[in-house]
């Protein structure tokens, strides 16, 4: 599939989105449904004021939706194929840190072997 600029520049700009931390945590503690800000500050451990900050940058992005009821707002996941780019990015990794721990373990024995 042949791609122009602009979808280079917005495809970019999504995997910028995921590109911090903060963000995916928020992602991860709506995995399992929806959350008002103060939830969601004691799920990732940042300031109110910088989890809103992230929620608002993921509502524009169209990744979560927002519904306001009385005085609190509830965030949800509007697009749950970022799952499935999560699951597969996380499942890469953890073949990458399997092979880096027996990496790691084959070299320690080498070692001690040889100061034996």
């Amino acid at each position: 599939m042949q791609l122009d600029d602009q979808a280079y520049e917005r495809i970019a700009k999504y995997f910028q989105l995921l590109a911090e931390p903060m963000r995916l945590k928020i992602l991860n503690g709506l995995r399992d449904g929806e959350k008002n800000v103060s939830e969601l500050v004691a799920i990732s451990g940042g300031t109110q004021a910088n989890v809103s900050k992230h929620l608002a940058m993921l509502s524009t992005a169209k990744l979560i939706g927002r519904d306001a009821r009385g005085t609190k707002a509830y965030y949800s996941i509007v697009d749950q194929q970022i799952f499935d780019l999560c699951g597969l990015v996380c499942g890469q990794l953890a073949i990458q840190m399997s092979m880096e721990a027996v990496a790691n373990e084959s070299f320690l024995s080498a070692m001690q072997s040889n100061a034996n």
